[in-house]
């Protein structure tokens, strides 16, 4: 049993600034760079057989992805990409866990990409990790429980539940594919929201190029700001705005080795369904191959405050009345109208 609460918003498992874990909180916004990429090549007739075969040789796939069938809503004309983060563990590479193994941990952002049926554009949903929902077969807990009480299909189909609409493919990326985009791109420009300070280095308001160590930890950080993950999801969001300005220029699009590189750098890192392969994400980019950065719309599920759970949790309380809407307007596919209407 959730309750209101009025205090401040703060993690419960929050360790001191000094000795904070090292977190892929924000590396998987960058899959949908990979999609508008490969996408954007096949747009321009420049689609390589070699740049598809780097990546399903390279990505990896999850053990298991969906829940059974039967329990799953019907499928529909968008597209949906359900992308999370895991917090399991620190350090990434060949010789480390990949970031979703199944039960590893839990999930430590979640964003879920809707794909209208006519592919002009695109809506991105962050979803807080601490919002109170209903598990399947577990009752209620922080959504970002999923992963750990039934891996990648049991959090699928905890979002499905939510939203009653069909998860098409689900995504993620580890660090390391974080970083070396960045590397490639020779650096990203953000436009802040907001000026804070971490350990290492101090951002301001406004535009700013960062470098992949910058970048790092521009989207991992919550501990400086009042609001936490909220402010976290905002400055992921314009990180991933600057991404896609940078990698949707003419400069790369019309440069096979670059795209090469790009691919090459992400591939290694991605973990996806069995489903998405480079064809799959062929098809989608070519559906989408006029959208750019300005058609990307990007919000936050509303929630309905803070509050307790039965057992002492810090949550996020639901709103049942946005989730339904929402689930709605992605089944009639006027997802975009919704968040302009409700300024979201």
């Amino acid at each position: 049993m959730a309750t209101h609460d009025s205090h401040e918003y703060y993690e419960d498992d929050a360790p001191e600034r000094g000795g904070r874990r090292r977190r892929r909180g924000g590396c998987i916004v960058l899959v949908i760079a990979a999609v508008l990429v490969i996408g954007a090549l096949v747009a321009a007739g420049l689609y390589l057989t070699s740049i598809g075969r780097s990546f399903d040789q390279q990505a990896q796939n999850f053990d298991e992805s969906f829940p059974a069938e039967e329990d799953r809503p019907e499928d529909g004309e968008a597209t949906n990409i359900l992308l999370l983060g895991s917090d399991s563990g620190g350090g990434s590479g060949e010789d480390e866990d990949l970031p979703m193994v199944p039960n590893s941990g839990r999930s430590d952002t979640m964003m879920l990409i809707h794909v209208p049926e006519d592919g002009d554009d695109v809506q991105l949903m962050s979803i807080m990790r601490d919002t109170w929902v209903e598990v399947p077969g577990h009752g209620e807990h922080k959504i970002n429980a999923a992963l750990s009480l039934g891996g990648v299909p049991l959090t699928v189909e905890t979002v499905e539940s939510m939203f009653d609409v069909r998860v098409d493919h689900v995504a993620a990326i580890d660090l390391e594919g974080f970083t070396g985009l960045v590397d490639t791109l020779d650096g990203v420009t953000v436009d802040s929201p907001t000026a804070f300070e971490t350990n290492d280095y101090s951002f301001a308001e406004g535009e700013q190029d960062l470098d992949s160590d910058q970048a790092m930890q521009f989207v991992r950080e919550r501990y400086s700001f009042d609001d936490g993950d909220f402010q976290r999801v905002r400055n992921q969001q314009a990180f991933m705005e600057g991404v896609m300005d940078e990698v949707l220029t003419p400069s790369n699009l019309a440069n096979p080795a670059r795209v090469q590189d790009l691919v090459d750098d992400l591939a290694p890192y991605i973990t996806v369904d069995d489903t998405l392969s480079s064809w799959e994400l062929a098809q989608m980019g070519w559906n989408m191959r006029s959208v750019r950065s300005g058609d990307v719309t990007m919000f936050t599920l509303p929630v309905d405050g803070f509050g307790r759970s039965g057992d002492g949790q810090s949550i996020l309380l639901r709103d049942d009345q946005a989730i339904d809407e929402i689930g709605e307007a992605m089944r009639e596919d006027s997802l975009k109208e919704y968040v302009e209407d409700n300024d979201l």
